[in-house]
């Protein structure tokens, strides 16, 4: 029988698939990670090593500020947080975002195994403990959001806070599902396809990229995201992801609340999520909350409006318990 911690981790993965249609390590072994620029708001390119593998990243900002971590979505890397990463360096924390498993070239497993959630929440723990940080800010999109909320569930010790952009928490999202014509149930059939055997090689193509991210991406960010993803071994990895979590079974609605400061930054042009979903996260988290609704912006917010969300962080990293906009809860 599965473990509490397990079960827990498992409801997490209803959260955190996200479609896009219509809106083994390295054989180099790092001592540490690159020390961050002193420059404020530069941002530098890194290797870490931790929890066994080898994982890209961008750093900045003070060696000595408090860690700010962050985790990008599907079909993107690190480089979604460019805009966010700078604003906080120069306002003192030291932010780190790594490419996370199956992105990096030497955090790639060969196995499907290798990729369910736990092991993604034993990766973001690994990569604070590589700095030294007893507690950090938790900062997730997408995929990256529900590593969050899972890693906030099973270790809400380590962390000052928890920031999640567009996905909701899994008991929301899970009660949300639980109507067959409901508007989260109609938004999630890209499921088998991201699932399927063999679907890699029709979405490694520049075409999947400029279908997923529309306006939101120019020529040069989406050539940024196809150097990590744009060859059928990267996008294999990467759907990894979908295929050790089956996304598609109910896992129920029982995930308890998580016991850290939170923001929830939602978009109401989001296609695949809900704002039924969105509305009940309320519900599913014990301690302050704030809910901030962007009125017509689309899932990827760190990139679609990257300047209210990095003012957002801002105020939240700063004060974690206080309000920062209209809807703090």
């Amino acid at each position: 029988m599965a473990s509490p911690r397990a079960r827990v981790i498992a409801v997490v993965l209803l959260t955190v698939a996200i479609g896009v249609s219509g809106c083994a390590s390295t054989k180099k072994q790092v001592a540490a990670p690159t020390t961050p620029s002193t420059t404020p708001g530069l941002v530098t390119n890194t290797t870490i090593r931790a929890n066994g593998l080898t994982f890209d990243a961008r750093t900045a900002g003070p060696a000595d500020g408090q860690l700010v971590i962050l985790l990008h979505g599907f079909p993107q890397s690190s480089y979604e947080w460019r805009k966010q990463m700078p604003v906080l360096a120069r306002a003192g924390y030291h932010v780190v975002a790594p490419d996370q498993r199956g992105y990096s070239p030497g955090a790639r497993p060969t196995t499907d195994d290798q990729y369910t959630m736990d092991h993604m929440v034993a990766d973001t723990i690994a990569i604070a403990d590589r700095f030294h940080a007893r507690k950090f800010h938790l900062v997730g999109h997408d995929w990256g959001a529900g590593v969050a909320w899972a890693t906030a569930i099973a270790h809400p010790d380590r962390l000052r806070s928890l920031t999640a952009v567009s996905v909701p928490h899994p008991a929301a999202y899970a009660k949300a599902s639980e109507k067959p014509a409901g508007e989260q149930s109609r938004k999630k059939g890209y499921i088998n396809t991201f699932a399927a055997p063999g679907a890699a090689a029709g979405l490694a193509s520049e075409g999947f990229f400029r279908a997923a991210f529309g306006d939101t991406a120019t020529d040069g960010d989406i050539a940024e995201y196809m150097k990590v993803l744009g060859t059928t071994k990267a996008m294999n990895a990467a759907l990894a992801w979908y295929r050790a979590n089956d996304l598609r079974t109910g896992l129920g609605t029982d995930a308890p609340a998580v016991k850290v400061p939170t923001l929830f930054v939602y978009g109401t042009a989001d296609c695949c999520l809900g704002r039924d979903a969105a509305d009940l996260t309320k519900n599913y988290v014990d301690a302050p909350y704030n809910y901030e609704v962007l009125d017509g912006v689309t899932h990827w917010i760190p990139e679609a409006d990257n300047a209210n969300l990095s003012k957002l962080l801002l105020a939240f990293l700063h004060a974690p318990t206080k309000p920062v906009g209209n809807t703090t809860l």
